[in-house]
């Protein structure tokens, strides 16, 4: 079906609607979410054959490459569902995915979900061993891949240990596509249909969590439902709305929480490629959105933007999201005026989740007391040196005063949604590192979010930073363990610490290395081995050249005294390097560079 972008008029759309209020917007989602248990095997792609059945014209997902009606995109999802169904794919049987942003990656994992099928959502940016490695620990059988990503496929190959059958998208003969271009897509007839419930698994995200490679994060059905039901509800979706949508798909946010709440509300899905500050309010306006779903980096870049007419030539009435710093909030919401901002935490793998339904700029969110029992979260005193959280002489952890900064932890229960399960990794040995035991009494179980918070007089969460190796750029988790061992492998590198340092005007931290260097080393040949080698994201921005690194006395690297240093000129007599994309290489780091970059001069 070809769905045009609707004019932005008053006869396409209504006016901005007046906000409901907090009391309402919890209530709503604790409606939506009660379904779930009474109704287990009503899934996602269930709900999409309810609007396909009563209102099968209208636009459910969009996108300037193409767009579905709920008609169109039920149809879709069954003929993704006939395809598992034809190859094999039991019940818990994964299926990689590795295809870019685009209303057909949506019909994939719903249709293979759909018959019970678990879809491993695979970023699109890795390469290599680390592609490889997400590949393998999902252990499929088959992987659909995409016709640009057929190199980046191709190169991490040979690192494989799996061999799934692959089936391309896209192209002149794509595979998948000749294969559901065969099957019907009308509604599965009994004999077709799958004992699949909420209960059973229905994806793998992967996290990099606080060490080592990227794990793959079980996501139920259940899960899936719940994030949908909480997000349509505490932003009072409606089939009015359309989200715009530019974060990846195969994140929990990108795939899930924002095209799951539109699609449980009858709304529409907008669905870029990638995001475009330059493009990003004509895209809004052109397709009329009422909401869009952000991360804080994405909103200092738009603020960082210059002044346009189109800043304020929109229909949008909330954004919702994570990451916005408390100092862009208030200009942020100001210059583009935007009526209500919903800011949460989350994890993928995580068991509670915070909601700011109150609009309080900085906070990630609360807890109301009336729901205390279903999130039950705490912070507790954290020590740095040990990277655990600190015990009285009985042996349990002390939960932290207001204003004092934490570990936040949610207790691994059996409520009847998905707050208080943990529903883990792949790996049993990963899922058990999360696991905090004997905290408040003997035999409790908490979730470890790896997260410093601390919780103000008014029961408002703050975001402090993350514990351990893992940091945050550009929207993505960086593990060091895995940067460090990549630059390791370069020509004339002995000894590597990589870490996270603030940049002001940039929302996480940036990566840097501390190299111990011999005289074959290079920082051109760095910069190329690790573009052939890492995502963008995950490049270190500075190097500093060390003549040693500090260790501790149980081997592990002293971090804390680099991470002070940060890549001041002023305090490192090391030799210094920053990026240098244009050059392609890694350039001498002086002090008007520094000036210029903590200026926010220099975009990073």
């Amino acid at each position: 079906m070809n769905i045009q972008a609707r004019p932005a008029t008053a006869e396409a759309m209504p006016s901005k609607r007046a906000q409901p209020s907090v009391a309402k917007s919890w209530l709503k989602a604790i409606e939506l979410t009660a379904r779930i248990e009474a109704e287990p095997q009503r899934l996602l792609a269930s709900v999409i054959d309810e609007w396909a059945g009563s209102a099968p014209e209208r636009p459910a997902v969009l996108s300037d490459r193409d767009s579905f009606s709920y008609a169109d995109l039920a149809q879709r999802i069954n003929r993704y569902a006939r395809w598992a169904l034809a190859n094999g794919i039991g019940i818990g049987d994964s299926v990689a995915v590795l295809m870019p942003n685009r209303p057909d990656t949506l019909a994939a994992w719903l249709g293979i979900t759909k018959v019970g099928g678990v879809a491993a959502l695979i970023n699109t940016q890795l390469i290599g061993a680390s592609l490889a490695h997400c590949i393998d620990i999902a252990q499929p059988n088959h992987i659909i891949v995409a016709d640009e990503l057929d190199d980046a496929f191709t190169g991490a190959r040979a690192h494989l240990a799996s061999t799934p059958r692959v089936w391309t998208q896209g192209g002149e003969d794509g595979s998948i596509d000749l294969a559901l271009a065969a099957l019907a897509g009308d509604a599965l007839a009994p004999h077709e249909r799958r004992d699949v419930s909420i209960d059973d698994l229905a994806l793998l995200i992967y996290t990099s969590g606080t060490t080592g490679l990227p794990k793959a994060a079980r996501v139920t059905h259940r899960r899936v439902m719940s994030w949908a039901g909480w997000f349509a509800g505490l932003t009072d979706a409606t089939p009015d709305d359309r989200m715009y949508n530019c974060l990846p798909i195969y994140h929990s946010v990108g795939g899930v929480v924002a095209t799951g709440s539109m699609l449980i509300a009858g709304g529409s899905v907008v669905i870029a490629e990638k995001f475009s500050a330059s493009r990003f309010w004509d895209d809004i306006v052109r397709w009329d959105c009422t909401l869009f779903q952000y991360i804080g980096e994405l909103c200092r870049y738009l603020l960082q933007a210059p002044p346009s007419a189109r800043d304020t030539q929109h229909r949008l009435r909330l954004c919702c999201g994570n990451g916005l710093r408390g100092e862009i909030w208030e200009p942020f919401q100001a210059r583009f005026a935007i009526p209500r901002i919903l800011e949460f935490y989350a994890s993928t793998e995580g068991n509670f989740s915070l909601y700011n339904v109150e609009g309080k700029p900085g906070a990630i969110g609360r807890i109301p007391s009336f729901l205390a029992h279903r999130f039950p979260a705490a912070i507790v005193k954290f020590d740095v040196a040990s990277g655990l959280p600190l015990r009285d002489d009985n042996g349990l952890c002390i939960r932290c005063a207001r204003g004092e900064p934490g570990e936040a932890i949610g207790r691994i229960g059996g409520a009847a949604d998905s707050g208080g399960r943990f529903e883990g990794y792949t790996s049993q040995a990963e899922s058990d590192k999360k696991v905090l035991r004997n905290v408040f009494a003997d035999g409790d179980a908490w979730f470890r979010t790896g997260d410093l918070m601390m919780l103000d007089d008014k029961g408002f969460f703050h975001f402090v930073d993350r514990i351990g190796d893992t940091f945050r750029w550009k929207g993505e988790n960086v593990a060091a363990s895995e940067v460090a061992e990549t630059i390791a492998a370069c020509p004339g590198v002995i000894d590597a610490s990589v870490y996270g340092v603030s940049v002001p005007h940039n929302d996480g931290r940036a990566g840097m290395a501390a190299l111990v260097a011999d005289a074959r080393f290079d920082v051109a040949a760095l910069y190329r081995h690790l573009a052939d080698r890492l995502p963008a994201y995950a490049r270190p921005l500075f190097v500093r050249i060390r003549p040693a690194l500090e260790i501790t006395g149980t081997f592990k690297q002293k971090k804390q005294d680099l991470i002070d240093d940060g890549f001041d000129p002023d305090r490192v007599s090391d030799p210094l390097y920053v990026a240098d994309p244009a050059t392609g290489s890694y350039t001498a780091l002086d002090a008007a560079t520094y000036r210029r970059i903590v200026n926010g001069e220099v975009r990073v």
